[in-house]
């Protein structure tokens, strides 16, 4: 029963930014089990009414039989009919909605909804995560899903009960006398009128609420995230002061959220109040007139004394559901926004075979006036080693993204193998492309699963190969976690704490050389080595670009002088290229940095001399 829902359905297509649309696109695939799942609450809250019929027919059936001759047949029938309904329907209705509520909706909604949000999430491009918190987005993402699956449930599980509860409390009190009835629908106006007014402040406070905690997450986590800056510039007050701020605010809007809920909570339990008195007080009325039984007044009390206990149970799940639509809305207006680079209608995988990349004319400046790359024209051959040198900003960072579609140009085209790049599926594109970057990304995961993230259908032996080639397979072997984990099973810590700068490098290489793309790119990846590493790694550099198109950026000059050709950008434009004897011998931009870098480095203000 409990696989009626598929939670791990993807959704059809993009999430809608107006709520109840992006409720739908969240839920789609799972109404029908909702559906049943509200009628099981709607039957047992119908059961409520029935309680109450029930028992006064049983203190009319005494009351009218008397003393003497109360077990007659109609009474004994009676009772039996009573005993069964308490004994056994109204415990297998409610069984059957507690189950559908417990093992079909909650299990089930919640991944269903956040694998959507993460696959989406998964899709934005880098500018989205560039520009937030890593612990906020992930916050919004968990904060969205519990919130509809509390939505869900509690629509379900006390909404439609409620509200079949009311619908039987009007037939019941209507069959005892129509006054009664119209009195308990006007009771029913003014409960109404009070939530209405209530509900959509308690929805906008509960946003203001969401986002101040998701803020209060987001600074925490940057700031654990960045824990050794923290201690080295000696700056605990300085985050202790950010944090208490976010925790200030997130105080005042719950503060707020928490005064309005008290309101809320005063007006409706008053209205519970005033509902038995009401009822009993116009039956017994009726009754002293002859217009209505003592069971009537049993009927009525019951009915009237439940809904007034229901009140306070309904008034606390709306403000629940209230508060978790606002949390939805936030959470939406962070999520759905389309910050994106989709793959082109019909893109097919790319095909390498070569490994030939022209930048035709490309210009990109991230939408302003100045930065980026300006009309590079470029073209690298199959299996040459182009080194990218240049002053920081000079655009050689731009031009790699722009080649891994991270960016999507502001004009020209990049062709891999005479192929638009812009019209090729991005997941073939970047598995055709190996990368080891200067700041390494490690997960906190094993070394095993961190290597094997370049290839994971690679052998043991496979993995083990590649990182010996990258000399990282004797410090592995020698790694222990804080669980006792050891060698390629050890953890490495969040980003890869537990590693030093070069280790980090040869296990980022190693997966690089695991993945063996036909096109391979480096971004400073020898630039946390010491020399005596860097030697070792680059005799397997060399062996991993055999037969590959290579493009290297490096401020370290030395570690490039062997490249085939050599680009050097200025203000994102290419300025001098050639071997590197030839551009020694131009005495240009590239002659200065290798005469005036001081341990093999760029200096920064070289390109403004």
């Amino acid at each position: 029963m409990q696989h009626l829902i598929n939670p791990f359905e993807r959704a059809d297509g993009p999430p809608p930014q107006t709520l109840w649309r992006f409720f739908g696109w969240a839920l789609h695939g799972a109404w029908p089990v909702l559906i049943l799942a509200t009628l099981a609450s709607a039957v047992a809250g119908v059961m409520e009414a029935g309680t109450a019929l029930i028992l006064g027919w049983v203190i009319d059936g005494a009351v009218d039989a008397g003393q003497d001759v109360l077990l007659t047949a109609e009474n004994i029938a009676l009772l039996v009919g009573a005993v069964v309904f308490f004994m056994v329907a109204r415990p297998v209705a409610f069984g059957l909605s507690s189950a559908a509520n417990s093992m079909l909706v909650q299990p089930n909604v919640n991944p269903l909804v956040l694998s959507r949000l993460h696959r989406w999430t998964l899709g934005q491009a880098v500018r989205f995560f560039d520009d937030d918190f890593a612990g906020r987005i992930a916050q919004k993402q968990m904060q969205t899903a519990r919130a509809i699956t509390d939505v869900v449930a509690e629509a379900i599980n006390v909404v439609a009960f409620a509200l079949a509860s009311l619908v039987g409390s009007v037939a019941l009190l209507a069959a005892i006398d129509g006054k009664i009835a119209w009195a308990f629908l006007g009771w029913l106006s003014v409960y109404f009128l009070t939530i209405r007014w209530f509900l959509p402040r308690v929805r906008q406070r509960a946003g203001q609420r969401a986002g101040a905690r998701a803020h209060v997450s987001g600074q925490i986590v940057d700031t654990i995230t960045n824990i050794k800056t923290v201690k080295l510039f000696a700056h605990d007050d300085h985050e202790d002061r950010a944090a208490l701020g976010a925790m200030q605010t997130f105080r005042d809007t719950a503060l707020g959220f928490g005064r309005l809920a008290a309101g809320f909570r005063l007006a409706l339990m008053t209205l519970a109040g005033i509902l038995p008195v009401l009822l009993v007080g116009i039956t017994l009325w009726d009754f002293s007139s002859g217009g209505a039984s003592a069971g009537d007044i049993v009927a009525a009390g019951a009915v009237s004394i439940r809904i007034a206990q229901m009140t306070g149970w309904v008034s606390f799940t709306l403000m629940t559901i209230y508060s978790n639509v606002g949390e939805v809305e936030d959470g939406m207006r962070t999520l759905t926004p389309r910050i994106r680079l989709e793959d082109s209608q019909g893109a097919a995988p790319l095909q390498v075979d070569a490994g030939e990349i022209r930048f035709d004319h490309v210009s990109f400046a991230y939408g302003r006036d100045v930065g980026g790359v300006a009309d590079i024209d470029l073209t690298v051959t199959p299996g040459e080693k182009l080194a990218i040198v240049g002053a920081s900003g000079a655009g050689k960072s731009t031009l790699v993204s722009l080649l891994l579609r991270l960016h999507q140009p502001e004009q020209g085209h990049i062709l891999i193998d005479g192929q638009d790049i812009a019209q090729v599926t991005q997941q073939s594109l970047r598995r055709s492309i190996g990368m080891v970057t200067q700041e390494t990304a490690m997960f906190n995961r094993s070394a095993r699963d961190n290597i094997l993230y370049g290839r994971p259908d690679a052998s043991e032996d496979e993995m083990i190969s590649a990182a010996r080639k990258a000399e990282a397979h004797d410090f592995i072997l020698e790694m222990q976690d804080h669980k006792g984990r050891k060698g390629y099973d050890a953890h490495l810590g969040e980003r890869g704490v537990k590693l030093s700068g070069g280790q980090r490098q040869r296990i980022a290489l190693a997966r690089a050389i695991l993945k063996d793309a036909p096109i391979l790119v480096l971004d400073e990846a020898t630039s946390a080595l010491d020399s005596e590493v860097e030697a070792a790694i680059q005799t397997a550099l060399e062996r991993v670009m055999e037969g590959k198109t290579v493009l290297a950026i490096a401020h370290r000059l030395s570690t490039i002088s062997q490249m085939d050709r050599i680009l050097v950008l200025d203000q994102g434009r290419i300025v001098e290229q050639g071997t590197h004897d030839s551009l020694l011998a131009k005495g240009g931009l590239y002659a200065r940095y290798w005469n005036r870098q001081s341990g093999g480095f760029i200096g920064l203000n070289d390109a403004a001399e």
